[in-house]
Formats: C-alpha cells, sequence, structure tokens
C-alpha cells in the first residue's frame, strides 16, 4: 500500500486548498513573498482571482480571437517552449513562417548544385509557407519559383512599425541620392487609423498628416489624401477595415489619383494597405475588390492573423511586393545563436506556437474553410443589424460591405448616453464598447459589436434582447427619480421651462443619486 506523508520541512498539516492557511493568508501583491507556498494553492488563488475577468467570448469590443480547435490548442502547447528566434535549433519552426530572404539556413544555401556559404543561391521547397500563402492571397506579383518577402510579427503594431521604417529608408535614400534634405519625412493617413500609426509617427520622428472625418463620412477620403501628399511624404496609409465602422477605404481610387500625381511631379509616393482586420476577409468573400498588390503603387500590407486570421492573440504579417521595397541595411545579422541569422523584428525572442497555429489555420481550413467562416460571420452581422434596426431606437453607422461589425448611435435627442447602454449591458456579462469618432466627427458617439468566428444567431439574438432591456430600464429612470426625490420636488420646479428641460433637470439628479451610492457601497 502507498502510504503518502508531510515532508520533515513542511508544518502545514495535508487539507485541501481551501482548508490551508493559503486560503486564509493575504499574500503580497507588489513585491515577493518571503518563503515558497504550495503549487496547488498558487495555482488556485491566481485561478480564483482571474474569475473576475470578464467571458472573452462575450467580449465582443475586440477583434482578437478568442476560440481555436482543441487539436490547435495542443499543438500551441506543444510548441509554447520553442524561441521564435532560435532559427537554426529549430529550422522547421522557422520554415513554417519566415521568408528565405530573411533566412536562409546553410543547409540550403546552393550554387551549382554544391554547397556554398555566399553567392547565389537557390532555396529548396518548402520554405517561407506562411509569408508566400499570405503574400499570394494578396496577389503579390509572383512566379511559381519565385518566394515572397514578409515576416511574422507579434501583430499588426509591430508590422506597421516595420514597414513605416522600409518607407523612410527608402525615402531617405532617394533624397540623398538627389542631393535633397530628407530630415522632414510624413506619412498621409486618415483620423480613423488605429493609435499604432501615431505610435510610430512619434517614435521614428514621421510627421503624421491625417483627413480630418465628417457625419456620415468616417474613412480618409482619396481626394484629401493626395491633395495633402508632397515631396517629403514616405507613404500613404490606407485602411482595409477601420476600426471605428469596418469600412474598407477605396484603395483603388487612391491608387489611381496617386498615379495622376506621381506622374506630375515625380514624387513616386507609394500606398501601404493597413489590413489588420479586413486583410483575411476581401480576398474570400469580395475578391472582385481590388485593394492589394493589384494596384502598382502598393508595396506592403499588413495582416493580424490574431484577427480573422483566427488564431490567438500574438501574430501579424507583414509582406512586401518585392525584396527591393524592403532595404537592405535594416536587416541585422547575427551569430551568436548558431549560425548566421538575418532579422528584421522590433523584439527578439517570442513564441513560436502563433506561427504554428497560424500554419495549422491556413492547411485546415484552406480557402474553402476561410471563406465559410467569413461568410457565416458576415450572415450573422446581417442577423444583428437586423435585430437592432427594428428596435427604431438606432441609426446605423457601419456599412454592410467591409469587417463583419454593427456600429450604431442613439437617434434623436436621447436623454441618456450609449455609455450608459455600455456599461449596463456588462451586467449582463456582454462588453460593448461606446466612444466618440476622431475630428471632426467627434460628436458623434458610437456602439460597436464586433462580430467573430464564435459568435453564433443565438447570441445576436440574445444580444438584441438584452439591449431592449437596458432600453426599457433607461427609459422607466425618470419615474424612478420622482419616487426617490419625492413628488414634492418634482413638481416644484420653477419657472416657465420646456418639458425637455424639465426632464433634463430628472436625468442629472438621477445621475448624481447614482454617482452618491456609488461612493457610498463601492459597488453599483
Amino acid at each position: 500500500m502507498v502510504l503518502s506523508q508531510t515532508t520533515p520541512e513542511s508544518n502545514e498539516p495535508v487539507s485541501s486548498t481551501f482548508g490551508s492557511r493559503y486560503a486564509l493568508t493575504a499574500l503580497p501583491k507588489y513585491e515577493i513573498g518571503e518563503s515558497s507556498i504550495p503549487k496547488d494553492a498558487a495555482y488556485q488563488i491566481i485561478k480564483d482571482e482571474l474569475m473576475l475577468d470578464g467571458n472573452p467570448r462575450l467580449n465582443l469590443a475586440s477583434f482578437v480571437t478568442t476560440w481555436m480547435e482543441p487539436e490547435c490548442d495542443k499543438l500551441i502547447m506543444d510548441s509554447i517552449n520553442k524561441n521564435y528566434v532560435d532559427m537554426d535549433e529549430y529550422p522547421v519552426t522557422t520554415e513554417l513562417q519566415v521568408s528565405p530572404s530573411l533566412y536562409i539556413p546553410n543547409y540550403f544555401i546552393i550554387t551549382d548544385g554544391a554547397a556554398q556559404g555566399h553567392g547565389q543561391y537557390t532555396v529548396h521547397p518548402p520554405l517561407n509557407r506562411c509569408v508566400n500563402m499570405i503574400a499570394r492571397l494578396f496577389n503579390a506579383p509572383l512566379g511559381d519559383t519565385e518566394t515572397a518577402m514578409g515576416v511574422g510579427t507579434v501583430g499588426s503594431s509591430e508590422a506597421i512599425m516595420l514597414a513605416g521604417l522600409a518607407f523612410k529608408r527608402n525615402w531617405q535614400n532617394k533624397r540623398k541620392a538627389e542631393g535633397k534634405t530628407y530630415d522632414k519625412p510624413n506619412i498621409v493617413t486618415g483620423a480613423n487609423v488605429q493609435v499604432c500609426w501615431e505610435k510610430f509617427a512619434r517614435y521614428f520622428e514621421v510627421e503624421l498628416k491625417e483627413i480630418k472625418l465628417s457625419e456620415g463620412y468616417y474613412v480618409m477620403d482619396p481626394e484629401k489624401a493626395v491633395e495633402m501628399v508632397d515631396e517629403n511624404t514616405i507613404c500613404v496609409a490606407a485602411i482595409l477595415g477601420s476600426t471605428l465602422t469596418g469600412e474598407f477605404e477605396d484603395v483603388k481610387r487612391l491608387n489611381h489619383l496617386l498615379v495622376k500625381k506621381n506622374d506630375a511631379t515625380g514624387w513616386n509616393t507609394p500606398i501601404h494597405v493597413d489590413a489588420a482586420s479586413g486583410g483575411f476577409i476581401a480576398p474570400f468573400i469580395y475578391p472582385e475588390l481590388e485593394w492589394d498588390f493589384r494596384l502598382p503603387l502598393v508595396k506592403s500590407i499588413n495582416v493580424s492573423g490574431h484577427k480573422y486570421g483566427l488564431v490567438y492573440a500574438g501574430i501579424g504579417w507583414v509582406v512586401w511586393r518585392t525584396q527591393h521595397d524592403l532595404p537592405d541595411e535594416l536587416i541585422f545579422h547575427i551569430n551568436y545563436l548558431g549560425a548566421d541569422q538575418p532579422t528584421f523584428t522590433l523584439n527578439f525572442s517570442k513564441g513560436s506556437s502563433q506561427i504554428i497555429a497560424q500554419y495549422y489555420q491556413l492547411i485546415r481550413l484552406g480557402f474553402e474553410g476561410y471563406k465559410n467562416v467569413m461568410q457565416n460571420c458576415r450572415e450573422n452581422m446581417l442577423v444583428l443589424k437586423e435585430g437592432i434596426e427594428k428596435t427604431e431606437r438606432f441609426n446605423i453607422v457601419s456599412k454592410d460591405v467591409g469587417v463583419p461589425l454593427v456600429a450604431f448611435s442613439l437617434k434623436g435627442q436621447s436623454f441618456h448616453s450609449e455609455f450608459e447602454i455600455s456599461e449596463m449591458l456588462r451586467r449582463f456579462g456582454w462588453i460593448v464598447p461606446a466612444y466618440t469618432m476622431p475630428a471632426d466627427a467627434q460628436h458623434i458617439t458610437v456602439l460597436r459589436v464586433v462580430i467573430r468566428e464564435d459568435f453564433s444567431r443565438t447570441l445576436a439574438e440574445r444580444l438584441v434582447a438584452d439591449i431592449l432591456k437596458v432600453l426599457h430600464e433607461l427609459d422607466t429612470l425618470p419615474s424612478k427619480i420622482s419616487r426617490k426625490m419625492g413628488a414634492e420636488d418634482f413638481g416644484n420646479v420653477k419657472g416657465k421651462k420646456v418639458k425637455r428641460e424639465k426632464l433634463m433637470e430628472v436625468i442629472v439628479g438621477w445621475r448624481k443619486f447614482v454617482k452618491d451610492r456609488k461612493k457610498m457601497n463601492g459597488v453599483c
């Protein structure tokens, strides 16, 4: 018979985690503890605290994937201890993602049939699988035997930084060769760009020239964008899937206008497409839409694998039209990990599991599978949109063509706000963000629901039902206030005020009442 006993060094009795002293003792939060605790106690303490997080599946604010198949989950765990940057140690993992132009292991370099360390080379397939699949999905001008130029990143933010650096360096080199100044680069974008573009501009000292929005038009206007282009513009950034409304910007129109301006000025200003959200949508359900490398001025494209690439957070991609669009001087070479390894990333070490997960999705789903998923997302978006329209309380701000999401705002002069609806929906578990539009449409406030693969029609119908409950409760707030404040106080509003003014006083009083309760109780 197997006997179990405590170790001599431990005075802790044999008991369950919740029956031990660790369930009674508060652990230090901001400094390391003096002594160790059992692994099961550490696990349970953290697990219990994480229960207070929201449900990722009900987080309708995020574009990021929250569900994958169990087989892919297993692959992720099997490779979680592999460091992406150790290319020589993990050549197969490297083969799944990185461009051979950035990684050529010694045993793949061939010149005239003999292994060499320098000179011309032929890369034997299969290499560069994910990058090549994505580049061809975006219609890169590649021959049957040509390989694409691209790299995996931790997300589209890093991908945009790398693409921006390539544009800046190419522009600087051109200006130097022409004997012109190169100290005032700028990028032209819409005011609807994601914050990573502002980060790039500030971190790498590039002026960000933003096209202001207007009510009813929440994307970059191609005509206005081309007007703002000057000799110092390193690129124009177009968004395929605005974060605010999901709308695709008109990249084809932008390309047409920019070609004409380049011909007139000789500037040769290029385009970058930020396809973080739309890059894995448009090729499958809008194949006729021209936004990618079919347009001659599009020199690079980024896409988020962890959005509609259907991989958990932590993977993005950037691909270039040709190898000439990525300056060689931006690629570093190291040899302290076992072999000469070129690298072009902002960070160094990172996990390989997300890269493997992306490869799984690409071969598992194929074109047909991705098309089915994206079509389902779009159909569920239309169901949700129809349900919200039937309430007759909202204006739909988003478009049917674009990223599958529904952005909507309250009609008319409501006594309540979108922020109140967002807050009250959290009681049902839903996380639905409310936000104001950028300049010059900052007076517009919207709610937004992102439709991901794991958002079913049943959930869409349930969300509409919960929105109706919230609206009904908000509609009853004035009567609640009158009971709290007393009928006499409510009737003593002095002066000849219109009904709207009286009701606004009631609303302000109710908000103050709720705020005071929060201060007293800590919980609403």
